[in-house]
């Protein structure tokens, strides 16, 4: 689909690099971008948030290269997205909708497909007038046709909040077994870690070097949506549960937040994140931050973090671990694609074993140590 992206800059953040991610994403999403409109604004406007000028600019283009669509590295009001689409006279997307449209293409399990139409559900229901042109007809009759009187706007908000709590009910029921399976998984095991960071940072190639999964990755942005957990044995550390979780990015619709928050809780309920970060990107920092942020909307910033800094074999780092001022694990730099570092990385979830482990676990051991010096305990042949 030959598309337009458009994107202002408001004085604030790395605009260059977000608008390479937006170029990104539209080639994720299975798009062509044929051109890129940029501009300055102190505020957006109202009506076409680009200002009339600017939308006449965008329509001269759009007829030029026969655009398709034209996304925006924002997000719009419905009634910017529907003055923007009468004006251009094609369809209108900003960055949520093209987020959610790639989890929808993305999402695999029966679960994820749940909480991606639940987000869907979310973000529709407040454009509804611009996706209908007869919502002040009355209706009669029964059922979904609607009551006495009632619009087709009503109807179709009626209709949505009937799926939305359909969708909410098989949630919970998936999040009811992941707690129970994330039980039995746990079992015995000495820790629990989760990989998170930026989408496209190597998380699913790492987790498959550790695991020797065979989870999917490939360079591109959300190339998985679904957790996956493997338990596996680390030599000197025993068996630890790693889960490899769903890309972050910046502006991450807060309707996937809340829709993926049961996918998300493999993170909050950890005992170590290995927060992994592509070292080879320039805007590392701010990726690291936005991961971040939404770590904290998922109350999940409490949780211990350690960097992993992949790709080095793109930059100048070596292979190794960076420790802080008490002699703790900050970084440790790896390539999950040519194994550099790879037995740092071992090393290091041996030691974070002995300085990690749930409290639960130790106060057991302690327990069971106490009894086997216990003489009353003692087995007699």
């Amino acid at each position: 689909m030959r598309t337009i992206t458009v994107g202002l800059y408001f004085g604030k953040g790395d605009f260059e690099s977000s608008m390479e991610e937006l170029h990104l994403l539209v080639s994720s999403a299975g798009g062509e971008v044929c051109a890129t409109i940029t501009g300055s604004r102190k505020a957006p406007d109202a009506k076409y948030f680009i200002g009339s000028g600017k939308a006449e600019e965008v329509k001269l283009e759009v007829e030029m290269h026969h655009a398709d669509m034209v996304v925006f590295n924002h997000s719009l009001s419905a009634a910017q997205q529907r003055n923007l689409e009468e004006k251009l006279g094609v369809s209108v997307m900003d960055r949520t909708g093209l987020i959610l449209d790639i989890f929808s293409q993305r999402a695999v399990s029966h679960e994820g497909k749940l909480q991606v139409e639940m987000a869907k559900l979310d973000y529709f229901s407040s454009r509804l007038a611009g996706l209908w042109t007869h919502l002040e007809r009355q209706r009669g009759g029964i059922g979904v046709r609607g009551g006495m009187g009632e619009s087709q706007l009503e109807i179709d908000q009626r209709l949505i909040g009937d799926r939305r709590r359909s969708l909410q009910a098989a949630l919970d029921k998936f999040q009811r077994q992941s707690q129970t399976q994330r039980r039995a998984r746990t079992k015995g095991s000495r820790l629990n870690i989760a990989l998170v960071g930026y989408t496209n940072a190597g998380k699913s190639t790492l987790f498959n070097h550790l695991t020797s999964a065979t989870a999917y990755a490939a360079d591109q942005l959300f190339a998985t949506l679904d957790t996956t957990t493997r338990k596996v044995y680390v030599e000197g550390a025993g068996q630890v549960v790693i889960s490899d979780t769903v890309g972050f990015i910046r502006e991450l619709p807060h309707q996937l937040v809340a829709a993926f928050r049961a996918t998300l809780e493999e993170t909050v309920h950890a005992d170590v994140l290995l927060h992994v970060v592509d070292a080879a990107s320039d805007v590392r920092l701010d990726q690291i931050d936005e991961v971040n942020k939404v770590l904290k909307e998922i109350e999940a910033d409490n949780v211990h973090q350690v960097l992993v800094w992949n790709k080095i074999d793109l930059t100048a780092h070596e292979a190794g671990i960076e420790r802080d001022e008490h002699g703790r694990i900050a970084r440790i730099y790896v390539s999950a694609k040519t194994g550099a570092g790879m037995t740092d990385l071992r090393e290091a979830l041996v030691e974070l074993v002995e300085t990690q482990t749930p409290q639960w676990q130790k106060d057991k051991k302690k327990i069971e140590d106490d009894w086997s010096d216990d003489p009353r305990f003692r087995q007699v042949d």
